[in-house]
């Protein structure tokens, strides 16, 4: 898919990884619509990047564990930009606690913003696609979706829950050539690992990633921007870490 033209919506767009992708689907030639709980500087900050590069943006406020405000960032996305192409669902954030310590809240709310927004949000937005007979959604899952530790389990449920689901979308809805296709990443410079020990981080660095460093938000986008772009992909995950989880040792 060539991007000049086209519309993007990108939920978790306005900070960490989801304002990267957002800036390089801008860069691209791509009008984006972002997505956050509020309108706070980093929001705004995001939004002038984009309009800095001569593409439209819009900032949408909504809360993705809400299937009614799902619909509407679709919605409000095609109304203010004239479609929607390309859906990056990376709304979400740590649930932490083991099966004794989680409330039932907790557990129910990993899966309203994690999965059960994949659901709202393609039901939303591939009859938009559809006619067109092109589209991309990209999804987040993460390696935790592949590893145990402990203390994660409902963080682990969710994002191994997504790889599946990119499978079965990505084979449902190949006949209108609308690819689904998933992105796994690793121990990423944001926000999300910042409250990382000391002792953690060294560990990562110097026993856990092969590579001996951390992710950047960037190379996550670039990995996205890829699938979006390589119309002969589809159901795909794409694993971003540094090979932390093609160790045995």
């Amino acid at each position: 898919m060539q991007l000049t033209g086209k519309v993007g919506l990108v939920t978790g767009g306005t900070r960490g990884i989801g304002a990267a992708v957002a800036v390089a689907l801008a860069r691209e030639g791509a009008d984006v619509a972002i997505v956050g709980r509020t309108e706070d500087d980093e929001a705004r900050q995001t939004r002038a990047a984009i309009q800095a590069l001569g593409r439209r943006c819009e900032l949408i406020t909504a809360d993705c564990a809400k299937p009614a405000d799902c619909t509407r960032c679709v919605e409000a996305t095609a109304r203010l930009l004239g479609g929607v192409d390309v859906v990056v669902h990376s709304a979400g954030g740590a649930v932490n606690g083991g099966l004794l310590e989680l409330t039932p809240e907790a557990w129910q709310g990993a899966f309203d913003v994690h999965v059960h927004a994949i659901f709202h949000l393609c039901r939303a937005a591939i009859p938009l696609m559809r006619p067109k007979k092109e589209g991309a959604i990209i999804l987040i899952s993460s390696t935790a979706g592949k590893l145990a530790t402990p203390s994660n389990i409902a963080y682990q449920a969710v994002k191994g829950a997504i790889p599946h689901i990119t499978r079965g979308l990505a084979r449902e809805f190949a006949p209108d050539n609308i690819r689904i296709n998933c992105v796994a990443p690793g121990v990423i410079r944001t926000r999300f690992h910042e409250k990382m020990s000391a002792e953690q981080k060294k560990l990562n660095l110097e026993q856990r990633i092969p590579l001996k460093r951390e992710g950047t938000p960037e190379q996550v986008a670039d990995a996205i921007l890829m699938l979006v772009k390589n119309d002969y992909i589809t159901g795909d995950t794409v694993t971003i870490d540094g090979g932390l989880t093609m160790r045995i040792a």
